[in-house]
């Protein structure tokens, strides 16, 4: 899961570096920008992984002592695909409007909107096939398959990057190659997720009749925990979003190097979550088969690994983090404006490790109710407030504000973790 995770991060490295080093900067602010509206719109309804994770890994924990866990399975993987298709042709539909919504919000210099529009309208038709690849990531990694996840991920970030490198390099596309090329990657992805799961169902006897596919009713837990989950994962990226549109308020410089820094995080963020999307599996199913053992071996060892990745992270990014930036772009005013605010990348892997080790346990254990109140009040109570008192720090206090929020956000899930571990660890949730 770790080596799935971080593929993605490296992909989005090979694209800025692709692009930082062509003859002007409006091309990566560009990209930085149309990305973040699919971050919204995408890691926005990544709940349709992480509430599928959670609900089939109990199913699977529940197998060995239910004669319809080969229903249950079948029934959460049935649910989560036609969620997933239904919300992906929304999106195409609702395209214009999401469009003119979002850049007009960014606000970015008139260049920079061009090509960032020229992004969205070719990357929006990958709408339907990006959204159920979460979903069968999820249900894959719910029954303790991580290799499944590994090759659908690896399929669509390898065939990026061939791409990436074949349209800006080689066809001389630039920003129309870039989007050409992530939609063409979640098509072969989704080729390859369907592929997977039929094979995992063949292990697993069971059939359809006994779902409830058409009855809306059956929805109500899913529905319930993915409505926290996006409620909760909007705050989040309403976060990142916000550092993107103060950066574009300042220039395109800035936005650029905020794109740049940004990868760093997503690199620790996308690894981490490697280590957190074992422990919703773990812990899934140490509380679907009442494991209190289980339970409490799944929260420590996946801590430890946790802790022990950020500390890495950081020792690298304060080594090599000069040089990554000097590789990603040759722009002179990024490159120096990217070194000057290179320290909160280095400190950034030690405070947000335990937001993401928390959310692992949380997405096992289906506690989207508790991740949906901590993520709302830290982005609303501590992230905002911090920024607006720092603001005349200028992108220091941008940076700032982005860490207070990670502070609190894994404080406040240290806390509720505590009250409620000894009730989770007898199989009960919430």
């Amino acid at each position: 899961m770790i080596i799935s995770s971080v593929s993605v991060p490296l992909v989005g490295l090979v694209g800025t570096g692709v692009l930082g080093n062509l003859d002007d900067e409006v091309y990566l602010a560009a990209v930085a920008a149309a990305v973040q509206v699919f971050s919204i719109l995408f890691v926005g309804l990544n709940f349709l992984r992480m509430g599928t994770t959670g609900i089939t890994a109990q199913a699977h924990g529940s197998l060995s002592r239910d004669a319809g866990g080969g229903t249950a399975i079948r029934q959460s993987l049935g649910e989560a695909a036609i969620m997933a298709l239904v919300l992906g042709l929304l999106i195409i539909l609702l395209r214009a409007p999401i469009a003119n919504a979002a850049f007009g919000v960014i606000g970015a210099e008139p260049g920079v909107t061009s090509y960032a529009r020229q992004y969205f309208d070719i990357r929006v038709w990958s709408a339907p096939a990006a959204l159920f690849n979460f979903a069968a990531l999820g249900w894959l990694l719910g029954m303790q398959n991580a290799r499944g996840p590994l090759l659908i991920t690896l399929a669509i970030n390898l065939t990026n990057v061939a791409l990436d490198l074949w349209f800006v390099l080689g066809l001389g596309l630039k920003v129309r190659g870039v989007a050409t090329g992530a939609l063409l990657a979640e098509l072969a992805g989704a080729g390859v997720a369907v592929w997977l799961v039929l094979r995992e169902l063949r292990r697993h006897p069971g059939n359809w009749s006994g779902t409830r596919l058409l009855d809306l009713r059956s929805y109500r837990a899913l529905l319930r925990i993915n409505g926290n989950l996006f409620i909760r994962t909007l705050a989040l990226m309403f976060t990142f979003a916000f550092v993107t549109v103060q950066g574009a308020r300042m220039g395109s410089v800035f936005l650029a190097a905020n794109a740049l820094l940004m990868n760093f995080q997503w690199l620790t963020a996308y690894a981490l979550d490697g280590i957190a999307n074992a422990a919703e599996a773990l812990v899934g199913k140490a509380i679907g088969a009442r494991d209190p053992a289980g339970f409490r071996r799944a929260v420590r060892r996946t801590m430890a690994w946790s802790l022990g990745f950020a500390a890495l992270f950081s020792l690298a990014f304060w080594i090599a983090g000069p040089a990554i930036v000097r590789t990603l772009t040759s722009l002179p005013e990024v490159r120096a404006t990217a070194l000057e605010y290179l320290p909160w990348m280095v400190l950034l892997p030690l405070i947000s490790v335990w937001s993401f080790f928390y959310d692992g346990v949380f997405v096992g254990a289906t506690l989207s109710r508790e991740m949906r109140v901590v993520m709302t009040t830290t982005a609303l109570l501590v992230f905002i407030p911090v920024w607006y008192f720092t603001r005349d720090l200028g992108n220091h206090g941008l940076w700032l504000a982005f860490t207070a929020f990670m502070v609190m956000r894994g404080l406040g899930m240290h806390l509720w973790f505590n009250r409620l571990k000894e009730t989770l660890a007898h199989g009960h949730t919430t």
